[in-house]
């Protein structure tokens, strides 16, 4: 995570104090000016926050009914997934990887070498860059170029 001093006047994300590490604020009250946490909060929190699978970490920012925000940072790559009734957008904070969305899930061959995609379209992703991956679509970092940090926004896909 040496690379979070790069990114940390690049970010400016509503979120309250507070908190403990790992734990979502919660969503601002309607009508309410916002809530703010400056870049260099949100570096400190990721730092805090525990790795997960894979040694990805994630530190939520909201959490609600509607929607969740994370700032998620990826060592290296990870398995395939997809969030049916969910809709992403990645906005690629630092680093750089190659993404692959759509196509079908691959289950793991192997415990612990995770899901990989079949068919799919790939792109390279890098800082500034932002992705938009649609309610049940497969998507997976393939490669990643030493280290990736973004800013994961989750919403519920309106019914159809």
């Amino acid at each position: 995570m040496h690379r979070m001093a790069a990114w940390a006047g690049a970010a400016a994300v509503v979120l309250s104090g507070g908190l403990a590490a790992g734990q979502a604020p919660p969503p601002p009250a309607p009508g309410s000016p916002g809530i703010y946490k400056s870049a260099a909060e949100l570096a400190d929190a990721l730092r805090a926050a525990s790795p997960t699978t894979f040694g990805m970490t994630i530190s939520p920012i909201a959490d609600t009914d509607q929607y969740r925000v994370n700032i998620v940072h990826r060592p290296g790559a990870a398995g395939a997934i997809a969030h049916p009734g969910n809709t992403e957008l990645h906005y690629i904070i630092d680093g750089a990887g190659t993404l692959v969305t759509g196509g079908t899930i691959v289950p793991a061959a192997s415990p612990g070498s995770g899901a990989t995609i079949h068919g799919g379209v790939t792109r390279h992703v890098a800082k500034g860059d932002v992705v938009i991956v649609p309610a049940g679509t497969p998507h997976w970092y393939r490669e990643v170029g030493g280290e990736i940090t973004y800013l994961e926004v989750r919403y519920v896909a309106p019914a159809k």
